[in-house]
């Protein structure tokens, strides 16, 4: 963890690269991190980002004595993904689903390119999270009624009921959250879905049944997951292209920031997504891109993805360049020809 108030000492290997004046693979490649007496990472065990205290660094390229960090806890220690899970009792993974929640998503902070939470944020959300009695008890969803989990919590408290118990079904999570049987459906659906994919990307040669199978997920249960999970694989394959698209149109002043964006599912085994062009001077409200048909114009900001089930047609519908992952040049040509 990054102890309070010694966020300014944080560096990473890069950083730690530079000030010994050779490249970051060579340094890696090298790996003096490792030697005797090298400070300890601050990063948690395990974590994919070593990052370290400069000050502790600073001394042992000195030759003086390595100052050791405070100990104990502070409200203001700033914990990694692993640490929060550990904090509150559940896994890295369900941690993931936590972080949307409004409470948590003010207070994260990112250091060396890391997402940390302060340990007070931590322990409030904790302490906020309805209590399994009283959802045990709920039994279900009164008639005539919306869901009584508000959206952005509902990821976070589905994970944890997958974490207790693998086999969990949709109406076990309606009895006990009281929420709609298709709701409760879907939120499993995701779920499931985004850790099998985990999973094989741990292990490639597992296929989306195995994965689910070693998880814990009964066959019966899992068949949209399994298709929905293959569809995560392409998205995260995507993100490197998209995040290329999205500089590139930023760096034309279409978008007023060059956030990559988000990978979205309209059905379980389709990905697309949507790039809002939100300077005056653009030449379309938003783009969408979907895996089998490419890059589109979309007439509106608000439903940018409505009719992406069937390729839709009408105003302000264009397809763009050739293929469906054209290159961030030849996608900026085709917008800029739009009305040529």
């Amino acid at each position: 963890m990054i102890r309070a108030g010694r966020r300014h000492f944080v560096r990473t290997l890069a950083d730690l690269a530079a000030q010994q004046g050779v490249g970051i693979d060579q340094y890696t490649r090298l790996k003096p991190y490792l030697a005797p007496g090298f400070p300890a990472p601050v990063s948690s065990e395990g974590a994919r980002t070593r990052l370290y205290d400069g000050e502790q660094v600073d001394a042992y390229l000195l030759g003086k004595p390595v100052p050791p960090l405070p100990t104990g806890e502070d409200d203001s220690d700033l914990l990694d993904r692993r640490e929060c899970a550990a904090l509150i009792g559940v896994t890295p993974t369900t941690w993931t689903s936590y972080k949307r929640d409004p409470a948590l998503a003010d207070a994260t902070a990112e250091v060396g390119g890391v997402e940390h939470w302060p340990r007070a944020a931590v322990r409030r959300f904790q302490d906020s999270r309805p209590g399994r009695a009283a959802s045990a008890t709920a039994g279900g969803r009164p008639k005539r009624t919306g869901d009584q989990v508000p959206r952005d919590r509902l990821p976070a408290l589905t994970a944890e009921l997958l974490d207790a118990d693998p086999t969990i079904s949709a109406a076990t999570v309606t009895a006990q959250l009281g929420i709609h049987r298709d709701t409760a459906q879907a939120a499993l659906t995701r779920l499931r879905a985004d850790r099998i994919a985990d999973r094989i990307e741990t292990d490639p040669a597992l296929t989306p049944a195995q994965a689910a199978a070693a998880l814990g997920y009964p066959a019966g249960q899992v068949r949209r997951a399994t298709v929905r999970a293959e569809a995560v694989l392409r998205a995260r394959r995507t993100t490197p292209y998209l995040s290329g698209v999205a500089t590139a149109l930023h760096r034309t002043g279409w978008t007023t920031t060059p956030a990559v964006p988000d990978v979205q599912h309209p059905a379980d085994d389709l990905v697309a997504a949507v790039l809002l062009l939100d300077a005056e001077d653009a030449p379309a409200p938003a783009l969408v891109w979907d895996e089998r048909h490419g890059w589109r114009t979309a007439p509106s900001r608000r439903h940018p993805l409505r009719g992406t089930a069937v390729p839709p047609e009408g105003d302000g519908v264009r397809y763009l360049a050739t293929g469906t992952t054209p290159t961030p040049d030849a996608l900026v040509a085709a917008l800029t020809t739009l009305d040529a």
